[in-house]
């Protein structure tokens, strides 16, 4: 396995590689690794990826001022392991200083897709997401990338990103990798006391719950997602934001049914957690 730190050196390797006929596979990640990530790495290999790149960055860019960049779990050396187990051909360890030169002012910007949701609550955030993961593309000539489903808005934001500035590559949506508990897995879940972690459940019990009745009939959305809020609140937990919107354009729907996705934000203690439902 290839360890990479500098942006030129993967460049030039995945050229090489490119040149020679090889199959390469994108996973940017943003470490920590846990099942949800390595099932990322797995779908790369069942696509018959012959070389599967995972890029390691905490992306400074993507962050707020008061959220949690400075405290983000890392641990280099368990990821490297991770990666190997997995089947990863490379591993990319960029640093800030690497990947944002000195004076660095071009950022990529989508006007549609991030909007609402997260992109409402956390200004900046996708202009970080889409710079980023556009260095990625250009450093490792993906003819496919693979993200999670759990940052649902996220990979359409990526995807339109994709057609609208023409990258040759795919987009590959993996689906949400959960706990036995049904927890979707997170790299922030390692904040959650005991407590702070039986209380999460509610997120996907109660998206659960949701998508059952919707795919019997659909519901109206405006009651469904009071109903899910207050099982959040009761839990304990302080709601962002409960939405049903098209699983496609990420307007919001009057009706939660087949073609829609039901997504949720939520402080558990200190810590924001998300989680969604396709219906």
């Amino acid at each position: 396995m290839k360890i990479f730190r500098e942006p030129g050196k993967l460049q030039k390797w995945c050229r090489a590689r490119k040149a020679a006929g090889r199959r390469i596979a994108l996973v940017p990640t943003m470490g920590y690794l846990h099942e949800g990530h390595l099932s990322l790495i797995a779908e790369a290999k069942r696509r018959k990826a012959d070389e599967i790149v995972v890029s390691v960055f905490v992306n400074p860019v993507q962050f707020g001022p008061n959220e949690d960049y400075a405290k983000y779990p890392r641990d280099e050396k368990a990821d490297l392991a991770k990666c190997r187990a997995a089947g990863a051909t490379a591993v990319f360890f960029p640093t800030p200083g690497n990947m944002y030169l000195d004076r660095h002012s071009v950022y990529v910007v989508e006007e549609d897709l991030s909007k609402g949701l997260c992109g409402a609550r956390r200004p900046g955030h996708f202009r970080g997401v889409c710079t980023v993961v556009a260095k990625l593309f250009n450093l490792a000539h993906p003819d496919f990338a693979v993200f999670g489903q759990k940052d649902y808005q996220q990979a359409q934001v990526i995807r339109r990103m994709v057609r609208d500035l023409n990258f040759d590559l795919e987009v590959v949506v993996a689906p949400i990798v959960r706990e036995p508990s049904g927890l979707a897995r997170s790299s922030r879940n390692t904040y959650l006391s005991k407590e702070e972690r039986e209380a999460a459940l509610v997120l996907s019990r109660s998206l659960r719950e949701l998508k059952e009745s919707a795919a019997a009939s659909p519901r109206c959305a405006r009651s469904a997602l009071a109903k899910v809020a207050a099982a959040i609140e009761k839990a304990g937990l302080k709601v962002d934001y409960v939405e049903c919107v098209d699983a496609e354009t990420l307007e919001p729907v009057r009706r939660v049914g087949p073609g829609t996705c039901v997504l949720v934000a939520a402080f558990d203690g200190r810590t924001r957690l998300i989680d969604n439902i396709l219906v």
